[in-house]
């Protein structure tokens, strides 16, 4: 049987919440002007300008599209789209509704961590949240907030997911419907399958309590997936969004790898931070759960190290890991654990309070050390991406013929600041790329048959693309070269 927990110190007092929303506040006005004096507020991806598209078209034409008039299943998040359609109809968009919805999440996610601690480790009852206050400066954590994308939005369901079913819940409705909504936030949510079964098969007594369970799951579950099916059955003709199948072919080149070398470039991203000396307590959480046959923590260990995996056998571990961001909350939740247990225990007798201060200290440290770091590294990305693409899609609606049609890997910002017609060479919008999507010379065939006019592209993306073009543009950005990266630049394909 798995372990109960005794009812703790986990109610939270006014002064914990304020604590926890002060904390967010601070850590997301650093973020917001360190940006501002590097270069300029914005979004640290090209991606949140699709987002921001699609809910632009949504709240002002109601229509599911990236292009007016075009529907399109180019989102990889139809929920967190919809969200930020509500900024449109508040006149908040884009910027100030999509802090506040990360902040929001950053808040949601530090409470529930704090309130999960509190309710398994009874010797825990802190004078602050250090626990929550952890989670809102984690930087990995802040810089998903302040994208603009859907990445701690899905890390807060999943959590929330785990984190039930740690605290041996039998709300199997309530765990079907979470992972259903969990899937309109991002395909992958369908994992969750594996730890809720896993845990119904161990933690339930007989077979008709096991049955009751796993039907009062799926009717919760299927009752949202079915309904995302539908949704991308009628917008694209398949049952998941384009970037699923897209990046898949994109970056076939990377599952080539060596697993070693993926490991390597995974862990590197992950513990790049605090995570690091919390190590010690993930592991120590493992052993715990085998141990006291803890399956709700078994489980949701498991599926950790399964949606690791997963993402570094197909997706490529870059841009500080954010296909992994969505496992770092609970991740790091079972380092905290340990690490809670920790500093009342006496394992070290007399000495025990040496290597308490040193752990403390080195967390403290480290997390507040990446405050800066963190805050200096989302500012620099945010740069990159305001001095390539923004400026680069608000020159092209300024200066191209009107009549132009443009090819680009990177149409997040150019659809939502220039309207000439696109072709999507990532496949997000343009599907029929997708069988060829790394091919050159096939690109080249598809952009003469679809009458490109530019090409807008990094030099170093398509090599044999560009070569031999006419530049009509290039952004000169210092930035960029600053970091060793060549400048995005508009070819003349064909003349108009």
């Amino acid at each position: 049987m798995g372990r109960t927990f005794s009812r703790s110190t986990d109610e939270f007092s006014r002064r914990d919440f304020l604590i926890l929303a002060a904390a967010v506040l601070v850590i997301a006005a650093v973020y917001l002007l360190a940006s501002q004096f590097t270069y300029a507020v914005g979004f640290p991806l090209d991606d949140s300008w699709i987002h921001q598209t699609y809910a632009r078209n949504l709240a002002m034409n109601g229509e599911w599209a990236f292009r007016s008039g075009i529907p399109s299943a180019g989102s990889t998040s139809p929920l967190w789209s919809a969200l930020l359609a509500l900024g449109f109809f508040l006149k908040l968009s884009p910027y100030i509704w999509s802090y506040f919805l990360g902040s929001l999440t950053l808040f949601a996610l530090a409470v529930l961590c704090e309130w999960t601690v509190r309710k398994i480790v009874n010797t825990y009852r802190p004078r602050f949240p250090w626990v929550g206050i952890f989670i809102a400066f984690e930087w990995h954590l802040v810089w998903a907030g302040m994208s603009g994308m859907e990445t701690l939005l899905h890390g807060l369901i999943v959590t929330t997911v785990l984190v039930l079913l740690m605290t041996n819940t039998h709300r199997y409705l309530t765990l079907g419907l979470l992972t259903g909504l969990s899937v309109w936030v991002r395909p992958d949510g369908l994992t969750l399958l594996g730890p809720v079964l896993m845990t119904i098969l161990f933690m339930e007594e007989d077979m008709r309590s096991r049955f009751t369970a796993v039907v009062r799951y799926f009717i919760g579950f299927g009752a949202l997936f079915g309904l995302y099916l539908l949704f991308n059955l009628a917008i694209g003709g398949t049952p998941m969004p384009n970037t699923f199948y897209a990046k898949q072919a994109e970056y076939a080149s990377w599952q080539l790898l060596p697993v070693t070398e993926r490991l390597g470039q995974m862990f590197l991203q992950l513990l790049v931070g605090p995570s690091l000396v919390l190590i010690p307590g993930i592991i120590g959480w493992l052993i715990k759960s085998t141990k006291n046959r803890m399956w709700g923590s078994l489980a949701a260990l498991i599926w950790c190290i399964g949606y690791l995996g997963l993402y570094i056998s197909r997706l490529p571990v870059y841009q500080h890991g954010r296909y992994i961001m969505p496992a770092m909350p609970i991740f790091f939740l079972f380092g905290l654990l340990v690490f809670a247990e920790f500093d009342k225990s006496k394992i070290f007798a007399r000495y025990h309070w040496v290597a308490q201060t040193l752990w403390q200290g080195s967390v403290a440290m480290l997390t507040f050390g990446f405050v800066i770091l963190g805050a200096r590294s989302y500012a620099q990305d945010v740069a990159v991406i305001e001095s390539e693409m923004v400026l680069t899609a608000k020159w092209a609606a300024e200066n191209l013929p009107p009549d132009s049609v443009i090819a680009a890997h990177d149409i997040g910002a150019l659809g939502y600041f220039d309207h000439h017609r696109l072709i999507d060479l990532a496949g997000l919008i343009s599907p029929e790329v997708i069988p060829f999507i790394r091919d050159e010379p096939q690109i080249a065939v598809f952009l003469d048959e679809r009458d490109a006019n530019y090409l807008i592209a990094f030099p170093e993306f398509y090599p044999i693309l560009s070569a031999g073009l006419t530049e009509v543009f290039s952004t000169d950005s210092p930035i960029t070269r600053s970091m060793d990266q060549q400048n995005m630049v508009v070819y003349l394909w064909k003349s108009p």
